[in-house]
């Protein structure tokens, strides 16, 4: 580091800040990030990572080649140096190879490098909130704004993993309670909105619900109408027709429509169903899916008894192996319930009855079972072990019991959400092929089933009362 005193004609000390990021579709955020960095030295070095290590951090559907990324940056004028990021482990080099004495990212990492105070400063920087245009624009594809539906438990995942996914920006969210948008703007730095829900959906293109269960096709309907991409956490709707009416509307208006049941979007889940139908097991003849969780008392799926409970929580996971692989031209159905206190189903069994096949999906808020997925066919079985709706890994086995082959599959973050948003941009951008992860009919069938789960219940309530 070169040293001095202003006033003397000597070099001045320089104070040197680092950064790093892909810089896909160079937005407005990358442009103010920067230039924040900037604003805390004199010199800058800009660290862009490369494809490959993208991929190994989860970083997911990365657009524009490095050279693009790094030729962007260097457009900004803020940049004195740029470097290539490609493995772990390299900040610390950076930052003693080029003398570095601070280290600076987005207020989305709070916290993820405290680690590298020890050989530097270490400053995280508020994110630019209310993204709408993009400063360099990428003439392919545009960065899709995203509006967020509720600001529960599940959302502070949603905002994390989309910072991992490649053309989406959280521009906004929506809760008309008022207490809870107030606490959800101030953490996240994201404009939220209490009423009037049709100016919140202007300020974007795509919306994710996640607010509670009986409010989502309301939500739904409004944003497909105003020609909104929409990705709906499960489930979207409690009747078949009621489905059948988004996913027509959704055609209609030429949007995407997606329900979140984030397992169908997982690479495991995918090499699952490929093994599955390779014909290494035989004829598949049974499957049973297991998802059960014992929670708080006070929570969603355990205390509410007209919108919630174990099935309608779980049962969309437990069902989608089974619609998958069998189809959804069953030939009888067969629900059966444990019901706890004021009638909410505390452990749901669906059996599924098709032609020479039969499946069972099991699903708990209260009563806790093996969460395992097994696939039975004549030659041979899939075991994956739980949280097999996290698909990681799983064992082919057969007859000969010394005889397993194990599969291993590619998984970033924690709950699979990033593969679920992935996916959601590939559809909007009509980069992902065809729509076979999760059907519309497919989410239709399992909303069948929904609408006789909810008949079942209600009538047992009744007799509560």
């Amino acid at each position: 580091m070169s040293t001095g005193f202003w006033g003397l004609g000597l070099e001045r000390e320089l104070r040197k800040v680092i950064t790093y990021g892909s810089f896909d579709l160079f937005h407005e955020g990358h442009y103010q990030l920067l230039k924040r960095a900037k604003a805390l030295g004199d010199h800058l070095t800009v660290g862009v990572t490369t494809e490959h290590y993208d991929l190994m951090r989860g970083k997911l559907n990365i657009v524009d080649p490095i050279m693009t990324r790094i030729d962007n940056v260097l457009k900004t004028g803020f940049a004195d140096k740029v470097i290539v990021e490609d493995h772990e482990g390299q900040k610390i080099e950076d930052i003693q190879r080029y003398d570095i004495d601070v280290f600076t990212l987005g207020s989305d990492w709070e916290g993820k490098f405290d680690y590298l105070r020890q050989y530097c400063g270490v400053v995280y920087l508020p994110r630019t909130a209310g993204i709408s245009s993009t400063a360099i624009r990428n003439k392919r594809q545009e960065i899709v704004r995203i509006g967020i539906v509720g600001t529960g438990r599940i959302v502070p995942r949603f905002f994390k993993e989309t910072s991992f996914v490649s053309g989406i920006e959280v521009v906004c969210a929506y809760n008309p309670e008022v207490e809870s948008a107030k606490a959800f703007e101030s953490q996240y730095q994201v404009e939220t909105w209490t009423g009037r829900f049709g100016e919140f959906l202007d300020g974007t293109d795509a919306i994710y619900v996640a607010s509670p269960n009986e409010t989502h096709s309301d939500y739904v309907r409004k944003a497909l109408m105003a020609g909104k991409h929409v990705l709906c956490e499960k489930p979207m709707t409690f009747t078949c027709a009621e489905a059948v009416e988004l996913y027509e509307l959704a055609k209609k208006n030429g949007v995407t429509l997606m329900e979140g049941i984030r397992t169908a979007y997982l690479p495991g889940f995918s090499q699952i169903l490929s093994v599955a139908r390779n014909g290494g097991i035989g004829e598949i003849r049974d499957i049973e899916a297991c998802f059960t969780r014992i929670g708080n008392p006070a929570s969603r799926e355990m205390s509410d008894a007209k919108y919630s409970g174990a099935f309608l929580e779980y049962g969309s996971y437990t069902m989608l192996p089974i619609i998958k692989l069998f189809g959804v031209d069953y030939r009888d159905l067969r629900i059966d319930c444990v019901y706890g206190k004021n009638g909410i189903d505390v452990y749901t069994k669906v059996n599924f009855f098709y032609d020479n096949r039969i499946a069972t999906a099991k699903s708990g808020a209260g009563v806790k079972s093996e969460g395992q997925l097994v696939i039975s066919g004549t030659q041979g079985y899939i075991l994956a072990k739980s949280p097999w709706w996290l698909t990681k890994e799983f064992d082919v086995r057969y007859e000969d019991p010394l005889k397993i082959d194990h599969y291993e599959s590619t998984f970033s973050g924690e709950d699979g959400l990033r593969y679920e948003i992935a996916e959601f941009v590939s559809k909007i951008n009509g980069t992902g092929g065809k729509d076979y992860k999760l059907t519309a009919s497919e989410s239709i069938a399992m909303a069948c089933v929904v609408e006789k789960f909810m008949e079942k219940r209600r009538a047992y309530q009744e007799t509560l009362q």
